[in-house]
Order: structure tokens, then C-alpha cells, then sequence
């Protein structure tokens, strides 16, 4: 009982003293604040007179939020458009450039170019919704889905001339590759506000 009672009283004393140091922290700091008070005042008064040009600042910047929204959305754009073309030169170079010359590193790199791309396109796809108004949006939903039949089957098509060989799917992913890169590049320079 007695190693209870004492490791309670050693517990007990520890908030305590954690207590006291904030009690001599807050202490420590009130003296400041009031010895402070002419720097507070000529602080309130500097506030006072920067309210001014912030009040001035905050109506420009009033009348440059309704402009805001075409700025951005045009840099939107071309931000997009430069997103593209960084892209379009790196997977360029990852096209040419295979790990080696074997048919399964050129898949390879097709395959990641293609989900690049894609996920290009999705991602630019999901801007268009939210700036598209719904009608605009719904006729480019169904377009979207004519298109992808469209991809799939001129992929199809082209890879059924090496039907059965080893680049069969490497023609098929290449035909893949080049109509979602020019997608992204139509709904941008199409869509994109």
C-alpha cells in the first residue's frame, strides 16, 4: 500500500509541476504583454493606417474576382495545352527509347505510355465536367463513347495484320497510344474554357 500511495504522490506531483511550469509560462508571458502595450497600440495604430490600402486593395480585388474566372480558366487551358506537350515529348522519348529492342520491352513501353495517357484523359475529362454546362457536357459524354468505339476498333484493325504474331498487341497498343494522345489534345484545344 505504501508503494501505491507513494507512486500515486510521485504521480500527483508531476501534473503539479507541469501545472506550475505553465502557470510560470503564463506568468512569464503577462508581463511581456503588459510592458508591450505601447508596442500593441503603435501596432493597432500601424494596422489602422494599412487598413486603408487594404480596403482599397480588397475592392481591386473585388473587381478583379469577376475577371478572375476567365483568367484562370484561359490559363487553365494553357496550362493544359503545355501539360500536353511536356507529355507528348516524354513519352516520345520512352516510345523511342525501349529498355532494349525485344518486342516485350517495346509492349512495355506502350503500355506505359498508354496509361499515361489515359490518365490524361480522364483527368481532363473530369475538368470538362465541372466546366461544361450539363447540356454541352451530355453531348460530349455520347462523343466520348463514339470515340472509344471508334479507338478500339481502328486498334482492332490495325493489329489483325500481325494477328497471331508476337506484335499483334503491340500494334494494337500503339493504335491505342496515338488516338487517346490526339484526344487529349482535341478536347483541350475543343472543350477546355
Amino acid at each position: 500500500m505504501l508503494l501505491i500511495l507513494a507512486a500515486c504522490g510521485s504521480s500527483g506531483d508531476e501534473p503539479s509541476a507541469t501545472e506550475d511550469n505553465k502557470n510560470e509560462t503564463t506568468n512569464s508571458t503577462q508581463p511581456t504583454t503588459d510592458d508591450s502595450t505601447d508596442a500593441d497600440t503603435t501596432e493597432t495604430t500601424d494596422n489602422n493606417d494599412t487598413e486603408h490600402p487594404d480596403t482599397e486593395t480588397n475592392e481591386t480585388d473585388e473587381d478583379n474576382e469577376e475577371n478572375t474566372p476567365t483568367t484562370e480558366t484561359a490559363s487553365l487551358k494553357d496550362e493544359y495545352l503545355k501539360k500536353l506537350n511536356e507529355t507528348k515529348e516524354e513519352m516520345d522519348e520512352l516510345r523511342a527509347n525501349p529498355t532494349d529492342s525485344s518486342t516485350y520491352a517495346m509492349k512495355n513501353a506502350e503500355g506505359q505510355a498508354f496509361d499515361v495517357w489515359d490518365g490524361l484523359l480522364n483527368e481532363i475529362y473530369g475538368v470538362l465536367k465541372e466546366q461544361l454546362p450539363a447540356e454541352e457536357m451530355e453531348q460530349l459524354r455520347i462523343e466520348q463513347r463514339e470515340w472509344i468505339e471508334r479507338r478500339d476498333q481502328a486498334a482492332k484493325e490495325a493489329s489483325l495484320k500481325y494477328e497471331g504474331g508476337t506484335m499483334e498487341h503491340l500494334e494494337y497498343t500503339v493504335v491505342l497510344n496515338n488516338f487517346t494522345e490526339e484526344r487529349c489534345f482535341e478536347l483541350v484545344e475543343g472543350y477546355m474554357k
